[in-house]
């Protein structure tokens, strides 16, 4: 595709929390709804600075892709596609099949922001220390609790 900014956008990333594995398949699904967003925000938007912020937290795992460029126009805001393309309602379908939530933000004239919200309890992969922790406490109260 072709990039239509004269001048290439500045790109940053912010990670708030502590990083987490998460599981395979929902990492797998994250990667392209933000490669997703992030395409339509260097080719499309015309904005000069594109960022992504990434939030780890025990309850939630969000993803939030902003630029300052032009905006979406409001008919495909709304309807979630152009004709012939299928990002936004790609997006939005993989949010959903995960169990969490997609927003999206745009007005002419002051950006677009896309904002992905999953629970941490389906995104986060377990510890295996804190598993095996768990299992030794377990077994060493199971062994305390039989009879001699």
């Amino acid at each position: 595709a072709e990039d239509t900014n004269k001048d290439p956008a500045q790109f940053r990333v912010v990670i708030e929390g502590s990083v987490r594995v998460l599981h395979p398949n929902v990492h797998l699904d994250i990667s392209r709804i933000a490669r997703e967003a992030l395409r339509n925000a260097f080719i499309h938007s015309q904005g000069r600075l594109i960022e992504t912020e990434i939030t780890y937290s025990d309850k939630l795992f969000r993803l939030r892709i902003r630029d300052d460029g032009k905006g979406l126009d409001p008919n495909v805001r709304d309807q979630g596609e152009r004709t012939g393309h299928w990002g936004l309602r790609g997006m939005r379908e993989r949010a959903e099949r995960l169990g969490g939530e997609l927003d999206l933000w745009s007005e002419p004239g002051a950006g677009t922001e896309v904002e992905l919200r999953l629970p941490g309890s389906i995104v986060y992969e377990a510890s295996p220390a804190r598993n095996g922790v768990r299992l030794f406490w377990k077994k060493m109260k199971n062994d305390h609790e039989r009879p001699s």
